[in-house]
């Protein structure tokens, strides 16, 4: 299996044409595409920079001649969950066409689009590459190769890698970025490559407020760490 993570830009999407506009963002948490009507179903959770900006954004998605339905589930603030149903992008063609099939969710922000894709053969996945050049522009994040030992391992120990998720999820902004650059500084080389008041003063904090930081994203990541580690095969 080639697997694949791109940057894309369609000139055929709604919701990429609509964060062209707005300050908006679109994550989609379900998706299903009906081969025989070639339209993409999708349940979307959608940000905005405030309530106002939302608003707009929803208004011009769904006013898309590209748009086939857009039914509103839940609105609170500036995040709203949809439903939306979208005529076949010429992206979604190309990837079918050659085999291809979606691995990973979209997310959608300043007119670009993050694709994680699958094929099942090398020269599949060259061929997309190419027709999708034609009328698409992209940029290829990152291409693995997965035997099938590394599919079973990964479908076998999805628990654990469901608990490493969460234990950086739960990571306030500051402990995620101050565990970063703590991390690439190398705070935690042996030698250090970096102490704690290099690390605060590159947050403009106090070597203690650092050190704080730094032990509270330990403790959430580690703990997720050990059950990841008790719950693997």
């Amino acid at each position: 299996m080639i697997d694949l993570t791109m940057d894309m830009e369609q000139y055929d999407c709604p919701f990429i044409d609509t964060t062209d506009d707005h300050d908006v963002s679109f994550r989609a948490v379900q998706w299903h595409f009906d081969g025989r009507a070639r339209q993409l179903e999708t349940r979307m959770i959608v940000e905005g920079t405030d309530r106002e900006g939302l608003e707009s954004g929803l208004s011009t998605l769904q006013a898309h001649s590209n748009m086939r339905q857009c039914e509103l589930f839940k609105k609170r603030d500036e995040t709203a969950l949809i439903r939306t149903t979208i005529e076949e992008t010429n992206a979604m063609r190309v990837i079918r066409d050659n085999g291809g099939y979606v691995t990973g969710p979209f997310y959608i922000e300043d007119g670009r689009e993050r694709w994680e894709i699958g094929f099942d053969e090398d020269r599949s996945a060259n061929d997309a590459l190419a027709d999708l050049e034609r009328n698409n522009e992209f940029t290829v994040e990152s291409r693995d190769a997965f035997e099938l030992d590394d599919m079973f391992d990964l479908l076998d120990n999805a628990d654990a890698a469901t608990r490493l998720l969460e234990g950086c999820r739960i990571l306030s902004e500051v402990e995620r970025e101050t565990l970063e650059v703590a991390a690439r500084k190398g705070y935690f080389d042996q030698p250090r490559g970096a102490t704690l008041q290099m690390l605060a003063n590159e947050f403009d904090v106090s070597d203690t407020a650092v050190s704080k930081n730094v032990r509270r994203a330990e403790r959430k990541v580690l703990k997720r760490v050990v059950e990841a580690l008790e719950s693997m095969d």
